[in-house]
Protein backbone atom coordinates (compact mmCIF):
# COMPACT_ATOMS: atom_id res chain seq x y z
CA UNK A 1 0.00 0.00 0.00
CA UNK A 2 1.30 3.41 -0.94
CA UNK A 3 1.81 5.96 1.56
CA UNK A 4 -0.39 8.41 -0.72
CA UNK A 5 -3.27 5.56 -0.56
CA UNK A 6 -3.05 5.52 3.16
CA UNK A 7 -2.76 8.96 4.04
CA UNK A 8 -5.44 9.58 2.00
CA UNK A 9 -7.55 6.41 3.43
CA UNK A 10 -7.09 7.58 6.83
CA UNK A 11 -8.76 11.33 5.40
CA UNK A 12 -11.63 9.67 4.16
CA UNK A 13 -11.87 7.44 7.25
CA UNK A 14 -11.85 11.17 9.42
CA UNK A 15 -14.40 12.41 6.97
CA UNK A 16 -16.45 9.67 7.18
CA UNK A 17 -16.54 9.78 11.19
CA UNK A 18 -17.53 13.38 11.30
CA UNK A 19 -20.21 12.45 8.25
CA UNK A 20 -21.98 9.55 10.38
CA UNK A 21 -21.88 11.93 13.06
CA UNK A 22 -23.81 14.67 11.07
CA UNK A 23 -26.29 11.67 10.17
CA UNK A 24 -27.46 10.99 13.81
CA UNK A 25 -27.73 14.82 14.17
CA UNK A 26 -29.23 15.55 11.79
CA UNK A 27 -31.82 12.71 12.38
CA UNK A 28 -32.61 14.21 16.03
CA UNK A 29 -33.34 17.13 14.69
CA UNK A 30 -35.77 15.86 11.82
CA UNK A 31 -37.69 13.80 15.03
CA UNK A 32 -37.84 17.46 16.81
CA UNK A 33 -39.24 18.99 13.41
CA UNK A 34 -41.48 16.33 12.47
CA UNK A 35 -42.71 16.75 16.55
CA UNK A 36 -43.55 20.29 15.57
CA UNK A 37 -45.69 19.52 12.18
CA UNK A 38 -47.37 17.04 14.49
CA UNK A 39 -48.28 19.99 16.79
CA UNK A 40 -48.75 22.84 14.91
CA UNK A 41 -52.40 23.80 14.88
CA UNK A 42 -53.98 23.98 12.10
CA UNK A 43 -56.86 26.78 12.93
CA UNK A 44 -56.71 30.93 13.36
CA UNK A 45 -57.27 31.30 9.57
CA UNK A 46 -56.94 34.72 8.72
CA UNK A 47 -59.26 36.98 6.70
CA UNK A 48 -56.77 38.31 4.25
CA UNK A 49 -57.67 36.46 1.02
CA UNK A 50 -54.68 34.57 -0.46
CA UNK A 51 -53.97 34.13 -4.13
CA UNK A 52 -51.73 30.75 -5.06
CA UNK A 53 -49.85 31.08 -8.38
CA UNK A 54 -49.15 27.93 -9.94
CA UNK A 55 -46.23 27.88 -12.56
CA UNK A 56 -47.05 25.17 -15.56
CA UNK A 57 -45.30 23.42 -18.11
CA UNK A 58 -46.21 20.34 -19.71
CA UNK A 59 -48.54 17.23 -18.35
CA UNK A 60 -46.24 15.79 -15.66
CA UNK A 61 -47.01 12.47 -13.97
CA UNK A 62 -48.84 13.16 -11.19
CA UNK A 63 -50.06 16.63 -12.16
CA UNK A 64 -53.56 16.24 -11.85
CA UNK A 65 -53.43 14.82 -8.36
CA UNK A 66 -50.68 17.58 -7.09
CA UNK A 67 -53.14 20.58 -8.83
CA UNK A 68 -56.36 18.85 -7.63
CA UNK A 69 -54.68 19.47 -3.58
CA UNK A 70 -55.01 22.83 -3.73
CA UNK A 71 -58.97 22.90 -4.17
CA UNK A 72 -59.52 20.87 -1.22
CA UNK A 73 -58.09 23.36 1.47
CA UNK A 74 -59.93 23.64 4.56
CA UNK A 75 -59.68 26.82 4.94
CA UNK A 76 -62.13 29.88 5.13
CA UNK A 77 -60.88 33.47 3.84
CA UNK A 78 -61.33 33.55 -0.06
CA UNK A 79 -59.09 31.30 -2.33
CA UNK A 80 -57.71 32.06 -5.85
CA UNK A 81 -55.66 29.88 -8.15
CA UNK A 82 -53.86 31.38 -10.80
CA UNK A 83 -52.77 29.13 -13.50
CA UNK A 84 -50.23 29.82 -15.97
CA UNK A 85 -48.59 28.92 -18.79
CA UNK A 86 -46.76 30.01 -22.08
CA UNK A 87 -49.96 28.86 -24.74
CA UNK A 88 -52.93 28.15 -24.52
CA UNK A 89 -52.83 24.37 -25.40
CA UNK A 90 -50.65 23.08 -22.90
CA UNK A 91 -51.92 20.44 -21.18
CA UNK A 92 -50.80 21.45 -17.97
CA UNK A 93 -53.62 24.08 -18.27
CA UNK A 94 -56.22 21.49 -19.85
CA UNK A 95 -55.69 19.42 -16.98
CA UNK A 96 -56.35 22.55 -14.35
CA UNK A 97 -59.30 23.44 -16.46
CA UNK A 98 -60.75 20.23 -16.15
CA UNK A 99 -60.35 20.53 -12.47
CA UNK A 100 -61.67 23.66 -12.17
CA UNK A 101 -64.54 22.50 -14.00
CA UNK A 102 -65.45 19.99 -11.33
CA UNK A 103 -64.93 22.47 -8.56
CA UNK A 104 -66.86 25.81 -9.77
CA UNK A 105 -66.80 26.50 -5.58
CA UNK A 106 -63.07 27.73 -5.98
CA UNK A 107 -62.16 30.77 -7.74
CA UNK A 108 -59.39 30.39 -10.40
CA UNK A 109 -57.84 31.65 -13.14
CA UNK A 110 -55.86 31.17 -16.31
CA UNK A 111 -53.30 33.05 -18.01
CA UNK A 112 -51.58 31.65 -21.21
CA UNK A 113 -48.57 34.21 -22.56
CA UNK A 114 -45.81 33.62 -24.41
CA UNK A 115 -44.33 36.92 -23.43
CA UNK A 116 -40.97 36.78 -21.68
CA UNK A 117 -39.21 39.15 -19.35
CA UNK A 118 -36.08 37.33 -18.77
CA UNK A 119 -34.17 34.05 -19.17
CA UNK A 120 -35.91 32.75 -16.03
CA UNK A 121 -39.35 31.28 -17.66
CA UNK A 122 -40.79 30.22 -14.48
CA UNK A 123 -40.47 33.94 -13.33
CA UNK A 124 -42.16 35.08 -16.86
CA UNK A 125 -45.43 32.88 -16.12
CA UNK A 126 -45.17 33.98 -12.03
CA UNK A 127 -44.98 37.85 -13.76
CA UNK A 128 -47.69 37.22 -16.43
CA UNK A 129 -50.27 35.15 -13.67
CA UNK A 130 -49.86 38.66 -11.26
CA UNK A 131 -51.93 40.37 -13.32
CA UNK A 132 -54.59 37.80 -12.64
CA UNK A 133 -53.99 37.43 -9.12
CA UNK A 134 -56.53 39.82 -6.97
CA UNK A 135 -55.50 39.19 -2.71
CA UNK A 136 -53.26 40.67 -0.62
CA UNK A 137 -51.54 37.24 0.15
CA UNK A 138 -49.44 35.82 -2.87
CA UNK A 139 -48.50 32.09 -2.64
CA UNK A 140 -45.96 30.59 -5.38
CA UNK A 141 -45.80 26.80 -5.31
CA UNK A 142 -44.25 24.50 -8.37
CA UNK A 143 -46.48 22.58 -10.39
CA UNK A 144 -44.88 19.29 -9.00
CA UNK A 145 -45.98 20.09 -5.25
CA UNK A 146 -48.01 18.34 -3.70
CA UNK A 147 -50.17 19.49 -0.41
CA UNK A 148 -52.38 18.40 2.60
CA UNK A 149 -55.83 19.80 3.37
CA UNK A 150 -54.24 22.06 5.95
CA UNK A 151 -51.59 23.34 4.34
CA UNK A 152 -53.15 26.82 3.17
CA UNK A 153 -53.90 27.33 7.20
CA UNK A 154 -50.97 26.62 8.26
CA UNK A 155 -49.14 28.67 5.62
CA UNK A 156 -51.36 31.69 6.47
CA UNK A 157 -50.15 30.94 10.15
CA UNK A 158 -46.85 31.36 9.82
CA UNK A 159 -46.92 34.17 7.94
CA UNK A 160 -49.40 36.19 9.99
CA UNK A 161 -46.01 36.24 12.67
CA UNK A 162 -45.35 39.32 13.70
CA UNK A 163 -41.88 40.28 12.13
CA UNK A 164 -42.13 37.49 8.92
CA UNK A 165 -41.87 38.73 5.74
CA UNK A 166 -41.96 35.25 3.67
CA UNK A 167 -42.89 31.76 4.08
CA UNK A 168 -41.18 28.42 2.58
CA UNK A 169 -42.15 24.71 3.21
CA UNK A 170 -39.37 21.68 3.38
CA UNK A 171 -40.38 18.48 1.26
CA UNK A 172 -40.00 14.96 0.78
CA UNK A 173 -39.74 13.15 -2.97
CA UNK A 174 -42.39 11.08 -3.78
CA UNK A 175 -41.51 8.97 -7.13
CA UNK A 176 -44.04 8.90 -9.59
CA UNK A 177 -42.33 7.08 -12.75
CA UNK A 178 -40.50 4.19 -11.93
CA UNK A 179 -36.89 3.05 -10.73
CA UNK A 180 -35.23 6.93 -11.21
CA UNK A 181 -37.88 8.60 -9.77
CA UNK A 182 -37.46 6.55 -6.89
CA UNK A 183 -33.95 7.11 -6.95
CA UNK A 184 -34.70 10.98 -7.12
CA UNK A 185 -37.38 10.85 -4.81
CA UNK A 186 -34.33 8.91 -2.26
CA UNK A 187 -32.05 12.12 -2.79
CA UNK A 188 -34.53 14.58 -1.37
CA UNK A 189 -36.36 12.58 0.74
CA UNK A 190 -32.97 11.21 2.78
CA UNK A 191 -30.87 13.72 2.09
CA UNK A 192 -32.12 16.97 0.74
CA UNK A 193 -35.03 17.13 3.66
CA UNK A 194 -32.48 16.49 6.96
CA UNK A 195 -29.71 18.77 5.21
CA UNK A 196 -32.43 21.61 5.38
CA UNK A 197 -33.98 21.02 8.62
CA UNK A 198 -30.53 20.59 10.36
CA UNK A 199 -28.94 23.52 8.75
CA UNK A 200 -32.26 25.57 10.14
CA UNK A 201 -31.72 24.26 13.14
CA UNK A 202 -28.25 24.89 13.76
CA UNK A 203 -29.08 28.53 12.16
CA UNK A 204 -26.61 27.90 9.21
CA UNK A 205 -29.42 28.25 6.60
CA UNK A 206 -32.29 30.32 5.39
CA UNK A 207 -33.84 28.65 2.49
CA UNK A 208 -36.56 29.76 0.88
CA UNK A 209 -37.70 26.56 -1.90
CA UNK A 210 -39.87 26.62 -5.14
CA UNK A 211 -41.79 24.51 -3.15
CA UNK A 212 -43.87 27.44 -1.42
CA UNK A 213 -43.12 31.00 -1.97
CA UNK A 214 -46.06 32.75 0.60
CA UNK A 215 -45.62 37.02 1.08
CA UNK A 216 -47.56 39.88 1.18
CA UNK A 217 -48.80 41.58 -2.24
CA UNK A 218 -46.80 44.59 -0.42
CA UNK A 219 -43.73 42.68 0.67
CA UNK A 220 -43.53 41.48 -2.99
CA UNK A 221 -43.78 45.01 -4.50
CA UNK A 222 -40.92 46.22 -1.87
CA UNK A 223 -38.47 43.96 -2.84
CA UNK A 224 -39.65 44.62 -6.78
CA UNK A 225 -41.79 42.54 -8.09
CA UNK A 226 -41.29 39.23 -9.64
CA UNK A 227 -39.49 41.43 -12.33
CA UNK A 228 -36.14 42.12 -10.00
CA UNK A 229 -35.62 38.27 -10.56
CA UNK A 230 -36.44 37.45 -14.07
CA UNK A 231 -32.76 36.11 -15.05
CA UNK A 232 -31.65 34.50 -11.67
CA UNK A 233 -31.34 30.85 -11.68
CA UNK A 234 -32.09 30.62 -7.76
CA UNK A 235 -35.35 32.75 -7.97
CA UNK A 236 -36.59 31.05 -4.38
CA UNK A 237 -33.25 31.73 -2.89
CA UNK A 238 -32.77 35.18 -4.27
CA UNK A 239 -36.83 35.86 -2.89
CA UNK A 240 -35.61 35.23 0.36
CA UNK A 241 -33.00 37.34 0.51
CA UNK A 242 -34.36 40.08 -0.67
CA UNK A 243 -37.17 40.03 1.79
CA UNK A 244 -34.54 39.76 4.26
CA UNK A 245 -32.48 42.53 3.62
CA UNK A 246 -36.23 44.64 4.29
CA UNK A 247 -36.01 43.47 7.63
CA UNK A 248 -38.11 40.74 7.86
CA UNK A 249 -37.79 37.35 8.39
CA UNK A 250 -37.83 34.33 6.44
CA UNK A 251 -39.54 31.37 8.06
CA UNK A 252 -39.53 27.22 7.31
CA UNK A 253 -42.88 26.33 8.55
CA UNK A 254 -43.83 23.01 10.18
CA UNK A 255 -45.68 22.59 6.96
CA UNK A 256 -44.10 19.30 5.25
CA UNK A 257 -45.22 19.39 1.42
CA UNK A 258 -44.30 16.16 -1.60
CA UNK A 259 -42.51 17.36 -4.58
CA UNK A 260 -43.10 15.00 -7.49
CA UNK A 261 -40.32 12.83 -8.79
CA UNK A 262 -40.98 11.85 -12.62
CA UNK A 263 -37.15 11.43 -13.61
CA UNK A 264 -37.23 8.17 -16.75
CA UNK A 265 -33.30 7.73 -16.76
CA UNK A 266 -30.07 8.40 -14.98
CA UNK A 267 -29.26 10.67 -17.64
CA UNK A 268 -32.20 12.74 -16.87
CA UNK A 269 -31.93 12.57 -12.85
CA UNK A 270 -28.10 13.76 -12.96
CA UNK A 271 -29.28 16.57 -14.47
CA UNK A 272 -32.11 17.78 -11.82
CA UNK A 273 -29.27 17.11 -9.48
CA UNK A 274 -26.67 18.47 -10.85
CA UNK A 275 -28.69 22.13 -11.68
CA UNK A 276 -29.64 21.88 -8.05
CA UNK A 277 -26.53 21.49 -6.51
CA UNK A 278 -25.10 24.31 -8.89
CA UNK A 279 -27.97 26.36 -7.74
CA UNK A 280 -27.24 25.78 -3.85
CA UNK A 281 -23.28 26.17 -4.66
CA UNK A 282 -23.79 29.47 -6.35
CA UNK A 283 -26.13 30.85 -3.39
CA UNK A 284 -24.15 29.78 -0.68
CA UNK A 285 -20.72 28.53 -1.51
CA UNK A 286 -19.67 27.78 2.06
CA UNK A 287 -22.61 25.62 2.76
CA UNK A 288 -22.66 23.51 -0.14
CA UNK A 289 -18.78 22.75 0.34
CA UNK A 290 -19.59 21.55 4.16
CA UNK A 291 -22.27 19.22 2.33
CA UNK A 292 -19.19 16.88 1.80
CA UNK A 293 -19.91 15.61 5.50
CA UNK A 294 -23.43 14.33 4.48
CA UNK A 295 -21.72 11.50 2.64
CA UNK A 296 -21.35 9.37 4.93
CA UNK A 297 -21.74 6.07 3.27
CA UNK A 298 -19.76 6.48 0.14
CA UNK A 299 -16.70 8.36 2.09
CA UNK A 300 -16.77 4.76 4.52
CA UNK A 301 -16.56 3.07 1.08
CA UNK A 302 -13.76 5.04 0.05
CA UNK A 303 -11.66 4.80 2.90
CA UNK A 304 -12.69 0.30 2.86
CA UNK A 305 -11.17 0.75 -0.28
CA UNK A 306 -7.87 3.02 0.45
CA UNK A 307 -7.46 1.31 3.67
CA UNK A 308 -7.86 -2.30 1.91
CA UNK A 309 -10.64 -3.09 4.39
CA UNK A 310 -9.06 -2.75 7.35
CA UNK A 311 -11.23 -4.07 10.67
CA UNK A 312 -11.59 -0.03 11.77
CA UNK A 313 -12.59 0.83 8.15
CA UNK A 314 -15.11 -2.18 7.98
CA UNK A 315 -16.88 -0.90 11.19
CA UNK A 316 -17.08 2.42 10.32
CA UNK A 317 -18.84 1.66 7.21
CA UNK A 318 -21.32 -0.68 9.15
CA UNK A 319 -22.16 2.55 11.22
CA UNK A 320 -22.60 5.19 8.33
CA UNK A 321 -24.85 2.47 6.74
CA UNK A 322 -27.17 1.60 10.06
CA UNK A 323 -26.70 5.91 10.59
CA UNK A 324 -28.08 6.09 6.83
CA UNK A 325 -30.96 3.40 7.48
CA UNK A 326 -32.46 4.94 10.76
CA UNK A 327 -32.05 8.52 9.15
CA UNK A 328 -33.90 7.20 6.38
CA UNK A 329 -36.56 5.24 8.85
CA UNK A 330 -37.14 8.74 11.00
CA UNK A 331 -38.65 10.55 7.47
CA UNK A 332 -40.67 7.38 6.63
CA UNK A 333 -42.30 7.43 10.15
CA UNK A 334 -43.22 10.80 9.54
CA UNK A 335 -44.79 10.90 5.87
CA UNK A 336 -46.56 7.42 7.04
CA UNK A 337 -45.06 5.47 4.26
CA UNK A 338 -41.85 4.57 2.88
CA UNK A 339 -40.20 6.73 0.43
CA UNK A 340 -37.60 4.41 -0.86
CA UNK A 341 -36.00 0.70 -0.75
CA UNK A 342 -33.10 0.96 2.06
CA UNK A 343 -31.05 -1.47 -0.33
CA UNK A 344 -30.91 1.17 -2.98
CA UNK A 345 -28.70 3.18 -0.73
CA UNK A 346 -25.45 2.60 -1.38
CA UNK A 347 -26.17 3.39 -5.16
CA UNK A 348 -27.95 6.03 -4.25
CA UNK A 349 -25.44 7.64 -2.05
CA UNK A 350 -22.79 7.28 -4.39
CA UNK A 351 -24.52 8.92 -7.30
CA UNK A 352 -25.26 12.24 -4.36
CA UNK A 353 -21.16 12.56 -3.93
CA UNK A 354 -20.78 12.59 -7.41
CA UNK A 355 -23.30 14.99 -8.02
CA UNK A 356 -21.39 17.31 -5.53
CA UNK A 357 -18.31 16.45 -7.33
CA UNK A 358 -19.91 17.73 -10.37
CA UNK A 359 -21.12 20.67 -9.04
CA UNK A 360 -17.48 22.31 -8.82
CA UNK A 361 -16.82 21.79 -12.65
CA UNK A 362 -20.28 22.76 -14.52
CA UNK A 363 -20.01 25.62 -16.09
CA UNK A 364 -23.87 25.32 -18.00
CA UNK A 365 -27.25 23.85 -17.04
CA UNK A 366 -29.94 22.73 -18.63
CA UNK A 367 -33.73 24.17 -17.47
CA UNK A 368 -36.73 23.22 -19.49
CA UNK A 369 -35.39 21.95 -22.04
CA UNK A 370 -32.56 24.85 -22.64
CA UNK A 371 -29.38 25.70 -21.88
CA UNK A 372 -27.93 28.59 -19.86
CA UNK A 373 -24.58 29.25 -18.62
CA UNK A 374 -24.55 30.49 -15.01
CA UNK A 375 -22.72 33.70 -14.75
CA UNK A 376 -20.76 34.02 -11.13
CA UNK A 377 -23.85 35.77 -9.99
CA UNK A 378 -26.19 33.66 -10.42
CA UNK A 379 -27.87 34.72 -13.68
CA UNK A 380 -28.81 32.92 -16.67
CA UNK A 381 -27.15 33.31 -20.29
CA UNK A 382 -28.38 31.53 -23.01
CA UNK A 383 -26.05 29.70 -24.44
Amino acid sequence: MSALATMLGWITFALAVMAVAYTLIAGLFLQRFFSAVRRSASSGDSEAGASILKPLHGAEPGLYEHLEGYFDQDQVAPLQIVFAARVSDDPALALAREIARRRPEVETAFVASATLHGENRKISNLINGMMAARHPVIIISDSDIGVRPDYLRRVRAALATPGVGVVTCPYYGDAQAGFWSEMAAMGLSYQFLPNVIAGVSLGAAKPCMGSTIALTRETLERIGGFEAFRDTLADDYAIGAAVRALGLSSVVAPVLVSHGCADTSFQNMFAHELRWAKTVRGVDPIGHLGSIFTHALPLALLSVALLRASPASLWLLAASFLARVWLMSTVDQAVGRPLGSWWLTPMRDIVSLLVFAGSFFVRSVEWRGAKFHVTGDGDLKPQ
